[in-house]
């Protein structure tokens, strides 16, 4: 199975979403699948986040 989202980001986001105590008790495969969405989701979010900010601004004439 391919690897699609960094260990990094889903420990940043598992606080947010109220799972970490379940990741640290049961590991991310005792995680519903209805928070995985939240987590799939919170995680474009943040990619969204992210290139508009590194989108240039266009030039004003």
């Amino acid at each position: 199975m391919a690897k699609l989202m960094s260990e990094s980001l889903k420990q940043k986001l598992a606080p947010k979403l109220g799972v970490s105590a379940i990741v640290e008790r049961e590991g991310w495969g005792g995680v519903s699948s209805e928070k995985c969405g939240r987590l799939v989701q919170a995680a474009i979010e943040v990619a969204e986040e992210t290139m508009a900010q590194q989108q240039p601004r266009p030039r004003r004439y």
